[in-house]
């Protein structure tokens, strides 16, 4: 059998997730590096570049995020706090209450609600929204007295921007939550309680789910490269949790639906497939932007034309009486978690951002996973935008598996997910810091390699992207260690 990370290079092609559900077709097309690299030279420097590089240049202190001396798995050394938008509404914060009186009791001192005049307030960047908070805070890690590591945002992203999570999450564990109804809001509340009082103990169980499509290197790279060696190297460090893995034919939309409520639910559910796209104009977007695509779907050559529900896992797909209670996810898929209103990639490859939503959204099945009635999932860690597949093979910048393996670690080790997430964070500051300076450099003639660049960007347009839906101080509810 042929290699195809062989082939993507002997034809000088780079390969991308996400499929347009209306026409069939790639979302972006294969490219050559040299025509990425293209792109990519009108990369703008992030706007907050210069924390981005205090967190790369600090990354050699054992602390990933929070300061030194706090452990991140205590709520009252390390502090809990959730973000309203300033004009939330009062019935929401009603409807969390039992969460709130949850973490209140075990972040004691250090729990905090940021609503009303201390609330998000629109255009309110990162740092404005810090230092206008009751105990200031300015960059560098996360210090609990002044302000909680673990945030929580309840809005949407219309609301709280996408971009002012991204920043935040740089120095905090930040997670967010937005549902359409109360009950949701309840539903979400009650499970986290519930699987957080002690009676819940699932077992210690984590499902990989590889989809590898006929014909469509992206997904054959996702599944060779990132989903097997996961598989291997978790099982040989954790020997008390049993792993499977659903890979290529196995890993259909019915084997999905056994993982997600059927008889096969784990408590670690590790997901890598394209994630579904549909135009401004679609009526799908809203509700199926960022769904799953399977096994099904027999490949870009086999079928042309409209992706059919029949390929593909979205919310609509689990029913009110499905439970989930307990669960945590993981999507390496585009828009697995939101979608933006514009399109950061024409930023770069058009030099002009297009309009590709209506409004920025949270992905459908998520929200649905989160919310459901008789219970829901605790947290889903997801892509805003589009996922990269390249960026996990780029062997000049290290390997991205490593990220995933460690973020994984943490989470099976008992860490709340916004602290297993820190690693991503990390990621992001190192590769912003690097892609920063490089583009500087070739404004002042550097004669950059288009493979290094293309590298460059794409890991750290990964890493930039994921987000968490869910409370980030959630963590597994399982058994004790010991033998399985």
């Amino acid at each position: 059998m042929s290699d195809p990370t062989r082939e993507r290079i002997s034809d000088d092609l780079l390969y991308f997730n996400g499929i347009n559900g209306d026409s069939g077709d790639f979302d972006l097309p294969p490219m050559s590096a040299a025509d990425l690299s293209r792109f990519i030279k009108g990369e703008a420097r992030p706007e907050n570049l210069s924390e981005l590089r205090h967190r790369h240049e600090s990354k050699g202190l054992k602390h990933l995020g929070v300061k030194e001396g706090v452990d991140p798995k205590r709520l009252d050394e390390s502090g809990w706090g959730i973000v309203f938008a300033h004009d939330a509404d009062p019935a929401i914060r009603e409807a969390l209450s039992p969460l709130l009186e949850l973490r209140q009791g075990q972040a004691g001192e250090r729990f905090r609600v940021y609503a009303d005049g201390e609330g998000y307030r629109p255009d309110d960047s990162k740092s404005a929204w810090l230092a206008r908070a009751p105990r200031k805070m300015g960059p560098g890690p996360a210090d609990p007295e002044r302000v909680p590591y673990y945030l929580l945002i309840c809005g949407s992203p219309q609301q709280i921007p996408f971009r002012f999570q991204s920043q935040l999450d740089v120095q905090y564990a930040v997670g967010r939550i937005h549902f359409d109804s109360l009950d949701e809001y309840a539903n979400y509340a009650r499970s986290v309680v519930q699987a957080e009082s002690g009676a819940l103990a699932l077992p210690r169980r984590m499902q990989l789910f590889g989809v590898a499509n006929p014909m469509d290197q992206a997904t054959q790279l996702s599944a060779r490269h990132l989903v097997a060696p996961l598989r291997d190297q978790l099982a040989a460090q954790f020997t008390d949790w049993t792993f499977e893995a659903a890979m290529a034919e196995e890993a259909s939309k019915a084997r999905l639906a056994s993982l997600l409520g059927g008889e096969d639910t784990p408590s670690l559910l590790f997901t890598a497939s394209h994630g579904m796209d549909f135009p401004l104009t679609s009526p799908r977007q809203i509700p199926h932007q960022g769904a799953l695509l399977c096994q099904d779907w027999p490949g870009p050559v086999a079928h042309r034309g409209r992706i059919p529900e029949d390929f593909y896992f979205a919310g609509d797909d689990l029913a009110s009486e499905t439970s989930l209670l307990g669960l945590v996810a993981f999507f390496f898929a585009c828009y697995g978690a939101g979608t933006p209103e514009l399109d950061d990639f024409a930023r770069q490859a058009f030099r002009e951002r297009s309009r590709i939503a209506p409004r920025p959204f949270l992905a459908g099945l998520p929200t649905r996973m989160l919310g459901l009635p008789r219970g829901g999932a605790l947290a889903v860690i997801g892509h805003v935008e589009r996922a990269w597949t390249y960026s996990f093979r780029w062997e000049k910048a290290g390997t991205q598996t490593e990220v995933f393996r460690s973020t994984l670690h943490r989470l099976l080790d008992g860490h709340p997910v916004g602290s297993a997430l820190e690693y991503f964070n990390e990621r992001y500051a190192e590769l912003s810091t690097v892609l920063s300076d490089e583009l500087e450099e070739i404004e002042f003639g550097k004669q950059a390699d288009p493979y290094e660049l293309a590298g460059l960007w794409t890991s750290n347009n990964d890493a930039r992207g994921y987000a968490l839906i869910g409370d980030p101080a959630v963590r597994l509810p399982v058994t004790a260690p010991g033998p399985r």
